[in-house]
């Protein structure tokens, strides 16, 4: 192949692959509404199941809230449960 025709090819080819790299899957994030767990209790049974009852019965639990995570339970032994979204 002539360094020219892969010199022509590459700057065709080049801006394409270069705008796919900045293409964004979700433009907009969606409301928080749309991820928080209507009922705080179940919210925090599910923060509590990620460990072990010796853990997370002591643990501080966060819930997600309107303006983002809110200590639900006090903790007494250091440690944190919380649902976490992706």
């Amino acid at each position: 192949m002539k360094p020219f025709a892969f010199l022509s090819i590459f700057l065709l080819v080049g801006p394409v692959v270069a705008q796919e790299k900045l293409a964004v899957p979700y433009p907009a994030m969606a409301t928080i509404g749309r991820y928080r767990i209507a009922d705080p209790r179940v919210e925090i049974a599910l923060a509590r199941s990620a460990a072990p009852p010796s853990i997370s019965a002591d643990a501080e639990v966060l819930v997600l809230a309107e303006r983002g995570y809110e200590v639900a339970v006090k903790g007494k032994n250091g440690f944190v449960c919380f649902v976490e979204r992706s």
